[in-house]
């Protein structure tokens, strides 16, 4: 008989995944005793917020539902009723306090456009030069940082696929590996607020490994 085995993968975003805060403050070049720039630091800390918030507020709705903040995106999802959002005029519907059923209805209408504008990808959202600056910046914060990263990611993608944990590690020796399937999730933890987070995810390319479920 088949055994599945399910490995779970709980990362911390902020300053592990991804670094901003200790860019910001200059932190993370005063770890290294003064051998990196930490003017530069800050520099880069400040264009990837104007990156964060712009996108938060021009494509994920978020001055119209930060007072609303939820775990995750289908936390709301009892109030939609599914209807087409091909044509739906986002900045039109009234949205505003207080959240009675009918704003939590069209709260979960923006939940779902965010999620398949996530799944689209940055791609879908940016123009040409806007992705330019964003891959731009995202190769000088990598090599700013001696690619922590694309090292990050790359750790991401192996837990992922499994390649660094054997069955036998995890006490698991006496399981038939030919017969064992192994599925790998990741979930993300975060002390920031949803949509803020899955623009991170997004901007710092983990959107492709952590889905906006398990954020």
């Amino acid at each position: 008989m088949d055994a599945t085995l399910t490995k779970v993968f709980i990362w911390d975003m902020d300053e592990t995944l991804i670094l901003l805060k200790s860019l910001l403050n200059g932190t993370f070049a005063q770890s290294f005793n003064d051998l990196k720039d930490a003017d530069k630091g800050v520099q880069l800390g400040r264009m990837w917020e104007n990156h964060i918030l712009n996108v938060c507020d021009e494509c994920f709705f978020y001055e119209q539902i930060e007072n609303n903040n939820t775990p995750f995106l289908d936390a709301l999802k009892q109030y939609d009723d599914g209807r087409d959002l091909s044509d739906y005029e986002f900045d039109r519907d009234g949205l505003c306090p207080p959240f009675d059923d009918l704003s939590l209805k069209k709260i979960a209408y923006r939940h779902r456009a965010i999620a398949h504008k996530y799944k689209e990808g940055l791609q879908n959202i940016f123009d040409k030069e806007l992705l330019r600056v964003w891959d731009e910046l995202y190769d000088m914060t990598d090599e700013y940082t001696d690619r922590w990263l694309s090292s990050a990611r790359v750790l991401l993608e192996q837990c992922s696929s499994g390649k660094e944990v054997s069955t036998s590690s995890l006490g698991l020796a006496s399981l038939d590996s030919a017969d064992t399937k192994s599925e790998h999730v990741n979930i993300l933890v975060t002390s920031g607020s949803l949509i803020p987070s899955l623009v991170k995810c997004l901007l710092f390319r983990l959107d492709n490994l952590i889905t906006h479920g398990n954020g």
